[in-house]
């Protein structure tokens, strides 16, 4: 829990990992990928502030107990969510898979949820896995990632009709809240397989599923803005957004940001860290803070009160997931009232 200025703010990650990035987990012979693709991460997190900056021996697989002190006891941090990330063809025993995170959520029941993952080219096998994986870690969500590579394939899109099969699937063993990697590339991966049009396709068709479009789509923020608008169930997952502009290009933060609000709303927004690329405390420390720019270039966009930055930093989230926020953490509506869903009472 953070608390500033007589706020208490509950706190989600929505978008971390524990993932093993070391060179004894290079697959002989995809070296320069498995090395490329971390190196990429580890360029990213110059990003950050510079005393957050780690070597990148250290960088490719933080420990345990790193982990828990940089999100929890440091970060804010009340319940994180990992998303699973395999990327196998580069890794021996997968980058970031649900069975690594999954160890750490059997230790500390009360700090994570596992997001498990599917990929829909694996046919029958890759579904028997995906609904081991729900089954034994009670996955709610899972996280797509269309660019990675398996075998002769280089992406896939969610209108694929084997896509379809694994959604349809996902939406009859509850695991509602789809996290699909929408943003910006990292090498070697095609940056035109992260096109967010077919989100908009699955969207519409599979309207009992959510889908967390993570790092909302950059660098095609006004594509995805269009489309969220239009599907409401579409979020924008925020992690890149805050971890990769606030500090490097807040002027470009505060544009994203304010297309953000203007078309989606901070009700379909949600805070990640993207940890280990960035930690969590400077990112939600800044985002407290934060205000828009008072400049004629920014003046059309909707400013983020104090409530909004609740409902970004986690009540969003916990909403998704089914998180119990603690009665103190909530947004009271006039004396006694619970947090209530504004869409809800509009319909009602």
């Amino acid at each position: 829990m953070y608390e500033k200025d007589g706020e208490k703010y509950f706190i989600v990650d929505s978008h971390m990992h524990f993932w093993d990035a070391s060179p004894q987990n290079w697959v002989p012979g995809a070296e320069q990928y498995a090395k490329g693709w971390i190196e990429c991460f580890h360029a990213y997190q110059g990003l950050g502030p510079a005393d957050t900056h780690q070597p990148l021996e250290e960088f490719q697989h933080v420990s345990e107990e790193q982990l828990m002190r940089e999100e929890f006891e440091e970060g804010h941090v009340d319940v994180a969510i990992f998303q699973s990330t395999y990327l196998k063809e580069w890794y021996s025993n997968g980058f970031n898979t649900t069975e690594q995170n999954g160890y750490l959520a059997e230790k500390y029941p009360d700090k994570f949820i596992v997001n498990t993952r599917f990929d829909p080219r694996d046919g029958d096998a890759g579904m028997r896995e995906f609904e081991e994986n729900v089954r034994k870690y009670n996955a709610k969500g899972a996280k797509l990632y269309t660019a990675e590579w398996n075998g002769d394939s280089r992406g896939y899109k969610l209108t694929d009709p084997e896509a379809y099969r694994f959604l349809q699937r996902a939406e009859e063993l509850g695991v509602k809240n789809i996290h699909v990697h929408k943003g910006p590339t990292i090498w070697p991966l095609d940056k035109d397989a992260f096109d967010v049009s077919d989100v908009d396709h699955a969207a519409t068709d599979f309207q009992g599923l959510n889908f967390i479009v993570e790092h909302v789509g950059l660098p095609r923020i006004e594509d995805f803005c269009f489309m969220a608008t239009q599907e409401p169930n579409v979020y924008a997952g925020l992690s890149v957004v805050i971890g990769g502009l606030m500090h490097a290009r807040p002027k470009f933060f505060a544009k994203v940001m304010g297309e953000l609000l203007f078309w989606v709303g901070e009700d379909k927004m949600t805070f990640g860290s993207d940890y280990n690329i960035w930690t969590p405390k400077w990112q939600i420390e800044g985002l407290v803070d934060w205000t828009m720019p008072d400049d004629d270039q920014f003046a059309d966009y909707p400013r983020l009160d104090t409530n909004g930055k609740k409902k970004i930093l986690g009540l969003n989230a916990a909403k998704l997931y089914d998180i119990d926020v603690p009665a103190d953490c909530r947004i009271v509506e006039g004396e006694g009232a619970q947090l209530v869903d504004e869409r809800e009472v509009a319909q009602a």
